[in-house]
């Protein structure tokens, strides 16, 4: 089993809404990547979601994309974030998932990509911007790495369409909430709830994840209760941002997922 499969296996168990945490790799300093995983990790996040600066962060609101901008400017490569997660794995076993854009991923080569996400350690990966319709040319070499990739679902994603995604996906579904950029929007949960409701027959025994917008434990606590876990982004990264020196960076890291992870038990 995956990290990722024994990380909801384990969540079931407790019966407990687990909290996936997104850093963007190289913000602000990718030596410092490193200590603020290890911090979420610590602090309750049950898996990461490590972003790969890209310079058109086109599914990112303006936190995510300034972090993406710092990172770049500090020399962060898809290359380099694979060198980082390998000396993670020297420390931590927390599932992580790469996230992020296709075109560094074809551009260095999908079967190169694969081959060394497996060797530093990569659980998962999930690209916001391939289709299902495109997206076998990454699913074959991922599979046969053993590394899962993570479907996406939005409010306009229909029953059969998310058959088909959970049919080719594996890990976990991660549902958009809102129709907009990571940080954007104010959620309506309980529409949320309904769509989430709606599509999850059509995911078999694949877990649900849900993210976009979430900002604060009330609405991590809320829309827990219709997903088996909330992926929170853009509420980590300000927190990152907001620090003066590295161990104030740790430091509110820590505090926010802290309160995320407390509002999920």
């Amino acid at each position: 089993m995956s990290r990722i499969g024994a990380c909801f296996s384990s969540l079931r168990a407790k019966d407990r809404r687990g909290l996936v945490a997104y850093l963007t790799c190289g913000d602000p300093h990718l030596d410092e990547t490193i200590d603020l995983v290890r911090e979420a990790e610590d602090a309750g996040a049950d898996i990461i979601e490590l972003g790969v600066p890209w310079s058109d962060p086109s599914a990112d609101g303006p936190t995510i994309q300034r972090a993406m901008e710092r990172a770049l400017a500090g020399g962060t490569t898809l290359a380099r974030t694979l060198e980082t997660i390998a000396a993670l794995r020297r420390v931590s076993q927390i599932p992580l998932v790469l996230f992020g854009y296709y075109n560094p991923i074809l551009a260095r080569g999908v079967e190169r990509v694969a081959r060394e996400a497996a060797a530093a350690g990569v659980d998962g990966v999930l690209t916001v911007d391939l289709p299902l319709e495109e997206a076998a040319e990454l699913d074959v070499p991922l599979a046969a790495q053993g590394i899962d990739r993570i479907p996406l679902l939005t409010p306009t994603t229909d029953a059969a369409r998310a058959a088909r995604q959970a049919a080719r996906g594996s890990g976990f579904a991660y549902y958009v909430s809102l129709t907009g950029v990571t940080g954007a929007g104010h959620l309506d949960v309980a529409e949320v709830g309904r769509a989430l409701e709606r599509l999850r027959p059509a995911l078999g025994a694949l877990p649900l994840a849900v993210g976009f917008g979430v900002k604060d434990a009330a609405t991590a606590r809320a829309l827990g209760q219709h997903a088996d876990a909330v992926v929170v982004g853009s509420a980590l990264v300000e927190a990152i941002a907001g620090g003066k020196d590295p161990a104030d960076r740790r430091r509110a890291l820590r505090a926010k997922v802290s309160e995320l992870a407390a509002a999920l038990r």
